[in-house]
């Protein structure tokens, strides 16, 4: 395969990364693809895959036939399924996502004529249905017959001929990521919160796959420090969810892994194609070094260089952009604020102004998701009436006129005529570059500091464990796109209310991501922001009706919209109390408080 420019939008990084697993996941055309290089361990890996989800297939099916052993056969199905993880979420994505998914309704949005509806299915909708006081047994036996025919499906048409030993050493490293993201959170098992146990499967998968591979060392005591590792990493995963030290485990074992996963990229001495969201060489979760930004750009962005960020920087503060010359991107995003505006609604708009920091690392932005890239919202804002109240065109024209900034274009783009594709860019690429994963926590976790109090370590784990905050906020970023294949940014139904009011409260007048394609089971839908710098960023929730984080908890500690009375049909957070203590919720503010970045930003 030849080498692919670093420079590719994210849509190419989407269409390229579907053709690399296409050529080995299910697909009618999978046969008929050929390739020079094949490794020596596809029949191996592809033998330990089909017996574990043979097993998973057996005991699922068993589950459908003695009802008595109903329980205990879908949990054995759900151990064989979690062996399958590490090849099946990177080889196979569609019918992973299909068989993980949490038990919400799933609308898929193209346009106005291409809306579709799905009900959801798989092991997390048969969790939920099976534990409960009372079960639905023709509703469980749809789900297992769902399951168990996607399961037959996969094993029969899955292909291993064309994997390549980059290709192994991706998904490696993306299920160590996935185990520390929502593995651990409890996102695969929101209702038993068997996520220790099931990690500790999935670990020993990964050992066993790495073993096929033990004749590609060169340095032998790194293939011993590896199971070392796994092994180190399999005993720690031990205890009650809801004080397993979360903190901990991804300090001292998934950053070690990271780095154990370069030695073995330079002993084998592979080369990539390109990268996906997180950068081939990361050694970390937190850090500016981690995300590839050009992933998550738009079409035709081009490379990220400092001039062009310097150049887009000047553009955000420049009020000449706008139709009366007094409003800049800067006057609606305070540096000081963490790019916000400490507003509860901000002047000629209808909703809280969110902090532009880390924002370019989702799939989808304002609150609705009506864009698709910074670029584009960058549209909105030009055009709208009471923000720059102009259009594309004059914009492009006030620039080229600008003494100032032909050079600057010319130098950047080199030798372009200014237009407001560049111009958008440019802003874009200095909003992108606003991700410096430097505050106290991330310094913490990084090992640069020792300053975390025993409190914002509690914090970080009860926000990733018994809060379930980090099943919508997941780290790193603590937004809502979903990691480890970051294709997508949640949206949610929390049931936010028109006026602080736990009496007789009603929901916000906000119809949120309805409002762009009028989809009845959208309405109140928002987008899951960033809680990093929330210190900053009050007053909180799209319409800014909390203006503290105590408030901000106690609304998510009864249940959300649910808990105060709120009827709302699609909640997608769990309606039950949290039954966090006021000690608990003071750790959690004090660890979203040590999320502020200790940048200082300059205009």
């Amino acid at each position: 395969m030849t080498q692919f420019s670093l420079n590719l939008n994210k849509e190419a990084y989407f269409m390229i990364s579907l053709f690399i697993i296409s050529i080995i996941s299910v697909t009618s055309c999978s046969e008929q693809v050929k390739t020079p290089e094949k490794i020596p361990y596809n029949n191996q890996m592809k033998e330990q895959f089909i017996d574990d989800i043979t097993m998973a297939i057996n005991t699922l099916d068993s589950a459908r036939t003695n009802t008595g052993d109903l329980k205990k056969n879908f949990l054995k199905s759900r151990k064989y399924f979690k062996k399958t993880e590490p090849i099946l979420a990177s080889l196979d994505i569609e019918n992973y996502g299909f068989l993980n998914q949490p038990n919400i309704l799933k609308i898929e949005e193209e346009d106005y004529t291409d809306i579709k509806i799905k009900n959801p299915s798989g092991y997390q909708v048969l969790e939920e249905e099976i534990f409960t006081e009372q079960i639905d047994t023709i509703v469980i036996n749809k789900h297992l017959d769902l399951v168990s025919n996607r399961l037959k499906l996969i094993k029969k048409n899955i292909s291993f001929n064309h994997i390549k030993t980059y290709h192994f050493l991706w998904l490696l490293r993306k299920s160590i990521i996935q185990i520390s993201l929502t593995g651990i959170t409890g996102f695969d098992s929101p209702v038993l919160e068997n996520s220790l146990e099931e990690s500790k499967t999935v670990y020993q998968s990964l050992k066993t796959y790495l073993a096929i591979f033990e004749k590609e060392f060169k340095n032998k005591k790194l293939f011993d420090h590896w199971n070392t590792e796994i092994d180190a990493s399999i005993s720690d995963l031990k205890g009650d969810f809801n004080t397993f030290n979360r903190y901990d485990f991804i300090k001292n074992h998934t950053h070690k892994q990271l780095e154990l996963w370069n030695k073995i990229v330079a002993d084998w001495n592979v080369s990539f194609p390109f990268e996906l969201a997180i950068k081939n060489d990361a050694t970390s979760l937190f850090s500016a070094n981690t995300y590839n930004n050009t992933y998550f750009a738009d079409r035709n962005s081009g490379k990220t260089t400092p001039e062009k960020i310097a150049l887009g920087k000047k553009l955000f503060y420049d009020t000449n952009l706008s139709s009366d010359k007094k409003i800049s991107c800067a006057t609606c995003h305070h540096l000081d604020k963490a790019f916000t505006d400490g507003l509860k609604i901000g002047a000629g708009v209808t909703r809280n102004t969110p902090t532009l920091l880390y924002s370019g690392l989702q799939q989808a932005f304002f609150y609705d998701k009506r864009a698709g890239s910074l670029e584009g919202q960058i549209i909105a804002v030009v055009e709208n009436e009471n923000e720059f109240h102009t259009d594309l065109e004059t914009l492009g024209k006030v620039v080229a006129q600008d003494s100032s900034y032909p050079k600057e274009f010319n130098t950047v783009f080199k030798n372009q005529k200014v237009n407001n594709a560049q111009i958008r860019n440019a802003i874009a690429s200095y909003i992108r570059s606003l991700a410096p994963f430097n505050s106290k926590f991330d310094q913490n976790i990084n090992g640069i500091e020792n300053t975390l109090t025993k409190s914002e370590i509690n914090g970080f784990n009860l926000f990733n464990g018994k809060a379930k905050c980090a099943t919508c906020h997941f780290a790193p970023i603590f937004n809502g796109t979903v990691p480890p294949n970051y294709r997508e940014s949640e949206i949610e139904l929390i049931g936010v209310p028109k006026e602080n009011d736990t009496i007789n409260a009603t929901i916000s007048e906000d119809l949120g991501r309805y409002d762009v394609y009028k989809t009845e089971q959208r309405k109140h839908f928002f987008k899951t922001s960033t809680v990093r710098n929330v210190s900053k960023t009050g007053p909180y929730m799209h319409n800014g009706v909390y203006q503290t984080l105590e408030e901000v908890l106690d609304f998510y500690n009864r249940g959300g919209g649910a808990g105060i009375g709120i009827d709302a049909t699609y909640q997608t957070l769990p309606p039950d109390p949290l039954h966090l203590s006021k000690e608990e919720i003071k750790d959690i503010i004090a660890f979203m408080n040590s999320l502020e970045d200790q940048t200082k930003y300059e205009n």
